[in-house]
């Protein structure tokens, strides 16, 4: 179903300054943070368009979320996908392909807004844990956060993501549970339920919250949590599930590729509505401004930024900068 509404864009940044942008972060000052996975940095976009780089990044920066000490902390791929051009209806796009050739392993990593001072918080040295994709993540109110690792696909081979823990301080890492392809994550406006996006699956995941790093299981041995919902096949094509954020409804919000758009769940019945945007990949977004419905789109296949009015407020994150 599609929602009634229709998004007027304005492009605030285009395809002659980006590769493949992700993890939109809007700021106080009323620019807007995010990384390029393609050109390795975290960068800054200002209401005029300028764009300044604030860290260099080798890898791949997937994710971004400020944390309670106005660090920014980003998921890091670790070089999982190269890009390519590829042909669609009306032109090209430029998408991530399964090629690796200077895969280093995944990483959380603690950006240091004020210098673009970088340094590696997950994996520790002594850490057995190994990630393998880190993609999003999100922030609790007591200061620890969630994130999610994709893993990755070779021709044969399917190396499950999963849903992690982390603290700012080094604790050891929670392996909260396993989900074949886990993309986006988010939390419920009262904090008690965790929400993953599951992409090759095109899966919303509701995970009841214990404690931190702590869920119920599943109903059933094989399931991480509650399916929200799962998304049908739209015109012969895949519709599937990148990165998510809340409304302050509860309404549960994810950008959708190939059927390039936002899907927006209502995870008390599963109902799902999509409102299109002129992009194959629609990676992820934002909420901001001071009624917090300003919304950013990074509509990465397209290499642009986009800015638009959202109809409802997007829940405030528990951290800013």
């Amino acid at each position: 179903m599609s929602l009634d509404l229709e998004l007027h864009l304005e492009e605030v940044a285009g395809p002659s300054d980006i590769g493949f942008p992700e993890g939109p972060v809007a700021m106080n000052d009323g620019s807007l943070l995010f990384v390029d996975i393609e050109k390795e940095t975290l960068s800054k976009v200002t209401s005029d368009g300028t764009i300044r780089t604030v860290a260099e990044i080798p890898g791949g920066p997937n994710g971004v979320a400020i944390g309670p000490d106005s660090a920014a902390y980003v998921c890091n791929n670790g070089g999982v996908y190269t890009f390519k051009e590829v042909p669609v209806p009306g032109g090209t796009a430029n998408v991530p392909w399964p090629s690796r050739p200077n895969y280093t392993g995944g990483s959380i990593q603690r950006v240091d807004l004020s210098n673009g001072n970088v340094t590696t918080l997950y994996p520790s040295p002594w850490s057995k844990e190994k990630l393998l994709a880190p993609d999003d993540i999100v922030f609790d109110k007591e200061g620890g956060f969630w994130f999610t690792d994709s893993g990755y696909q070779d021709e044969d081979v399917q190396y499950k993501g999963a849903l992690y823990y982390g603290t700012i301080d080094g604790q050891p890492l929670k392996k909260v549970a396993t989900i074949p392809m886990a993309n986006g994550v988010g939390l419920s406006p009262d904090g008690k339920t965790v929400y993953v996006s599951d992409t090759i699956f095109s899966r919303l995941w509701a995970l009841d919250i214990k404690g931190p790093g702590e869920v119920e299981p599943g109903p059933l041995p094989d399931m991480p949590g509650r399916i929200v919902q799962s998304l049908p096949v739209h015109q012969s094509i895949y519709q599937w599930l990148d990165s998510l954020k809340v409304e302050a409804s509860g309404k549960v919000c994810v950008g959708t590729i190939f059927n390039g758009g936002i899907t927006v769940f209502e995870p008390n019945d599963g109902t799902f509505e999509h409102v299109p945007i002129p992009a194959l990949f629609v990676t992820n977004f934002c909420f901001g401004g001071t009624d917090m419905q300003d919304l950013w789109i990074t509509a990465s296949s397209s290499r642009k930024i986009y800015k638009a009015r959202w109809p409802r407020k997007g829940l405030n994150l528990a951290f800013t900068a």
